[in-house]
């Protein structure tokens, strides 16, 4: 192929919501020691104008969908949606960082530029259609979230959070890695299209090495989705990470890698599903066991929120073993859902940690709803959210993955998710009990003033709940047109 055909216009086109963020993003570094500390909230503006520009440009090139780079990219309903999704999860992340850093005493315009880069890494995820492409959008993505991960350096906490999401993190990539060499070695391409091709011909490699490349991938994506029994790593780094860190962790590097997991085992593997569907359906079944009973034990809010995401990660996996379209779009949906309440979660906690993050106990919560009935509202819609109560992206995110599993024959694995999640509304509504239900204890009675910033981190993604809730055919019906690329 001519080298120029490897980037035409229609190539650059389609990547320009990556070219923004990163050319945003070294920009945020040069401008660095330029601006005035005293003007340090620029970079956080500078930051949301930049994933705005890049939602923007999302759109606009998926009016014109396609190959990119000679096929390395794919450009579609499926990259476009993650795409914003991430980008979406960055400004409800930047949000609440506003008031966190200027409190802590956090610098700002690293902190931004390392974001752009990690949402950067997580498009390039999104859109990849070869598995070297993959590898190094989750590289991106990874290294910049390491260091986010122990932005705070002083803290010994987020010292111990980075080092151990680094050496773990570093070891599940070595696995994909192999996974990835092996697929080459065994077919002689690196295209999902072609995998799938040489994996359904009649001279099909061994099913055996297919199958061990397949486990290799999977434990790889398996630790950046948190799902057991790969999620060790999950509640100490969300505990120790600066609170909006652990929010977008939980919800940008997850959706992402959730998109590699649906690109990957539903296209290049589908044909050998029978093979690799008990380890899914085992995986879904652990993830939301030990993360809702781990979660019930729990009296720090970050790691009970930590497990929490493990045991949703379950819930995803429960479409993805449905193995259909159905159950792609089902996740789509819930990956969505999950990503405002569970970020909105994390700023509420963001918001009442004070100074150096004292105050994590469930019990700081105690008169919230006195002290700042605002607060305590927003909080209490994505706690039930969580739940699955109905009117909440929620309750029609876990209805939908159920019925997809149920569309499938998967009865027992619905049976079980669904009494997974009975034991789930136990801790979230302990929570709701501390604010509504307590007096003021000394967290509430410090906690500041809600700032202009605050209010937005709460209330977007409090409406972005609801909306789901209530208007959920929106989104799932673009989610069920875009999860056709399997065909």
């Amino acid at each position: 192929m001519p080298v120029n055909a490897l980037a035409s216009s229609t190539d650059m086109l389609r990547f320009l919501p990556e070219i923004i963020l990163t050319i945003a993003g070294t920009l945020l570094m040069v401008l660095d020691p330029v601006i005035n500390k005293r003007a340090s909230s620029m970079f956080g503006h500078l930051s949301i104008l930049a994933l705005l520009a890049g939602i923007g440009a999302s759109v606009f090139a998926y009016q014109h969908p396609g190959p990119a780079f000679g096929g390395m990219l794919m450009v579609d309903g499926f990259a476009t949606f993650f795409r914003v999704l991430v980008m979406v999860v960055g400004i409800l992340t930047v949000l609440p960082s506003y008031s966190f850093l200027e409190r802590q005493g956090g610098e700002t315009g690293e902190f931004h530029a390392l974001l752009l880069f990690s949402i950067a890494g997580q498009c390039i995820m999104a859109s990849a259609n070869e598995l070297i492409v993959i590898f190094i959008g989750l590289e991106i993505s990874s290294i910049a979230s390491y260091v986010l991960a122990g932005y705070l350096r002083d803290d010994k906490r987020a010292n111990e959070a980075a080092l151990k999401y680094f050496l773990l993190g570093s070891f599940a990539t070595a696995f994909f890695l192999y996974g990835v060499a092996l697929i080459y070695g065994i077919t002689g391409t690196i295209n999902l299209s072609a995998v799938r091709g040489v994996v359904m011909g009649q001279d099909a490699p061994s099913a055996v090495a297919i199958g061990v490349a397949a486990a290799l991938m999977f434990v790889g994506l398996a630790f950046k989705i948190s799902a057991s029994p790969f999620q060790i790593w999950a509640p100490d780094v969300y505990q120790g990470a600066p609170t909006p860190v652990s929010a977008f962790l939980s919800a940008g590097p997850k959706a992402a890698a959730f998109a590699i997991f649906l690109r990957i085992f539903m296209t290049a593997f589908e044909p050998i599903s029978s093979g690799w569907m008990p380890l899914v359906w085992g995986a879904s079944l652990l993830s939301m066991t030990i993360g809702n009973f781990a979660a019930l034990l729990q009296t720090n809010i970050k790691r009970m929120l930590a497990y929490s995401s493990i045991a949703h990660a379950g819930y995803v996996l429960v479409a993805l073993t449905a193995q259909s379209d159905v159950g792609a779009a089902a996740a789509m949906f819930y990956l969505a859902g999950y990503a405002f309440m569970n970020v909105g979660a994390f700023a509420v906690v963001s918001h009442l940690s004070g100074r150096g993050e004292k105050y994590q106990s469930i019990d700081d919560f105690k008169g919230l709803a006195v002290k700042q009935p605002l607060t305590a509202a927003m909080l209490t819609i994505f706690l039930l959210s969580l739940i699955g109560v109905p009117l909440t992206g929620g309750f029609f995110g876990k209805f939908y993955i159920f019925r997809a599993a149920l569309q499938s024959h998967l009865y027992w694995l619905t049976v079980l998710g669904l009494l997974n999640s009975a034991v789930a509304a136990y801790y979230y509504l302990r929570i709701l009990v501390m604010m509504y239900m307590h007096e003021p204890g000394e967290a509430v009675t410090d906690a500041e003033p809600l700032t202009p910033s605050m209010r937005l981190a709460l209330i977007l993604p409090a409406l972005g709940t609801l909306f789901l809730g209530i208007f959920p055919n929106w989104v799932l019906d673009f989610a069920g047109r875009s999860s056709l690329f399997v065909k």
